[in-house]
């Protein structure tokens, strides 16, 4: 059967790939390195996906991608953006500022649900769980148990 995506390096792409092989690469880019060498080479997917020790769908998925982006786009992957923070900066600093306020009437001290509550009613943000608060808190090193540091200390 043909090969959909036929690889055929350069010199300089080859010689690089050589020298970046036994580098500074991390292990993924290791991996497809070695794909693109073997393939190159003329290996079958199959022979290629054994030695190296992955899929045949990776060896596939790294042949795509040199055909379609070249030496660079085959090693590199895309940036990927991530799920963006519920909470800036600033609405951080009220979760803290919150949490170290007096606690309401009534209230021992302040929970997790309390202050989402309060940030939603002060419109800081329409809304967020109380995991995120409970994050934040535990970024600003808080203990709701200890006096000696952190948010939200006992009465």
């Amino acid at each position: 059967m043909a090969k959909r995506h036929v690889v055929e390096l350069t010199d300089d792409e080859r010689a690089a790939l050589e020298q970046w092989e036994a580098g500074s690469l991390t292990r993924r880019q290791r991996y497809r390195a070695r794909i693109l060498l073997r393939a190159d080479a003329g290996d079958t997917d199959e022979e290629i996906a054994d030695e190296v020790g992955v899929s045949i769908g990776t060896v596939a998925n790294v042949r795509r991608r040199y055909a379609a982006g070249g030496f660079e786009a085959a090693l590199r992957d895309k940036p990927r953006p991530g799920a963006r923070p519920v909470l800036d900066g600033k609405a951080e600093a009220i979760v803290v500022a919150t949490a170290c306020s007096p606690v309401p009437e009534g209230r021992a001290v302040w929970t997790a649900r309390m202050i989402a509550d309060r940030l939603v009613e002060l419109q800081v943000v329409e809304s967020v769980s109380e995991d995120t608060v409970l994050r934040v808190l535990k970024k600003a090193t808080s203990s709701r148990g200890r006096r000696s540091r952190g948010a939200s200390p006992r009465a």
